[in-house]
């Protein structure tokens, strides 16, 4: 017999799993932050474990002075739970610790650069970043239990725009389009006036020899 039990957990496993009849093993397919966690494995002779880690990456892009929210997807954290927030990979600049009923929020550290701008929402743990200036671009990354999320936050003005690096690719293509197409036209146009000028010397020397 071979059972899967994919309506379990609220559904989350639905139409995702696979096992393998000769091995055993697990497929867990179109993955999401809700399949992160500790897995159990059980046979006669052994019993092993799986710590699944699920990453996810998003693209932000702000204006300067505005506020931005970081959302981490979640719509209430769990009495266990703990998240920490990261800049550029750093030192921590916001924490929640449920089990510890403690909320921590570290804006003077990296030179102070965040100083009264960080809010932490205490159901959810989204980060909101008030007054947006250009230092606080960069990746941020949030971890919470099995769940890693990073985000890219871009920053542009009216004056000095910066773009995410999708748009930066289809700039780069569209930019070397348009220098290809001009060299054609100049080829081209070097080419057509080369021919005029040879046969302009070939008339005039046929009309010499007659």
């Amino acid at each position: 017999r071979i059972t899967v039990y994919d309506d379990v957990l609220d559904g989350r496993f639905r139409d995702r799993l696979k096992l393998d009849n000769q091995t055993g093993s697990l497929t867990i397919t179109d993955t999401t932050m809700k399949h992160a966690g500790y897995y159990k494995l059980l046979t006669n002779s052994a019993r092993k474990s799986f710590d699944l880690t699920v990453s996810v990456v998003k693209e932000i892009s702000v204006n300067k002075g505005d506020s931005v929210t970081l959302h981490n997807d979640l719509t209430e954290m769990k009495d266990d739970d703990r998240i920490q927030w990261s800049f550029e990979y750093g030192p921590v600049i916001a924490e929640i610790n449920k089990r510890a009923d403690r909320i921590t929020v570290n804006d003077d550290v990296l030179d102070g650069r965040f100083r009264d701008r960080l809010k932490l929402d205490k159901q959810t743990g989204s980060l909101t970043i008030t007054n947006t200036t250009t230092t606080d671009s960069g990746v941020y990354e949030l971890d919470i239990n099995y769940m890693k999320m990073i985000f890219i936050l871009t920053f542009y003005d009216s004056e000095n725009y910066c773009c995410g690096p999708t748009e930066a690719v289809i700039r780069l293509v569209l930019s070397a389009l348009v220098g290809m197409a001009t060299v054609i036209i100049l080829v081209y146009d070097i080419r057509s006036r080369r021919a005029e000028k040879d046969q302009t010397q070939i008339q005039t020397s046929e009309s010499i020899e007659i």
